[in-house]
């Protein structure tokens, strides 16, 4: 898999992986005793893109305008990085097509 391909296919996984920990914490804001999950992100330079990975948050409690604002932020980015792998793969036709 090249760098772009692998880079954008790891930046998907990093924003499903937030958009399941922010669904996550709205469905159990009402549940007692609940620790919200955070989604920590860090940088893979050996293999280039992103790591992510849930842990409980240090601060108890969820708050429903920061969940939200999440789940546009990581949608934005799921959406971002499937348009990479869309140019990528259509870049690699044309390189096919001229080749051939």
């Amino acid at each position: 898999m090249s760098s772009i391909t692998s880079t954008a296919a790891s930046g998907l996984n990093a924003a499903q992986l937030r958009l399941s920990g922010s669904a996550h914490n709205i469905a159990n804001a009402n549940t007692p005793g609940f620790t919200r999950q955070e989604t920590r992100l860090k940088a893979a330079p050996d293999q280039g893109g992103v790591q992510a990975q849930a842990a409980p948050a240090s601060a108890p409690g969820v708050a429903l305008e920061a969940e939200t604002v999440e789940q546009i932020a990581a949608a934005h980015a799921f959406k971002a990085h499937a348009l990479v792998l869309r140019s990528a793969d259509a870049a690699l036709g044309t390189l096919l097509d001229v080749r051939a």
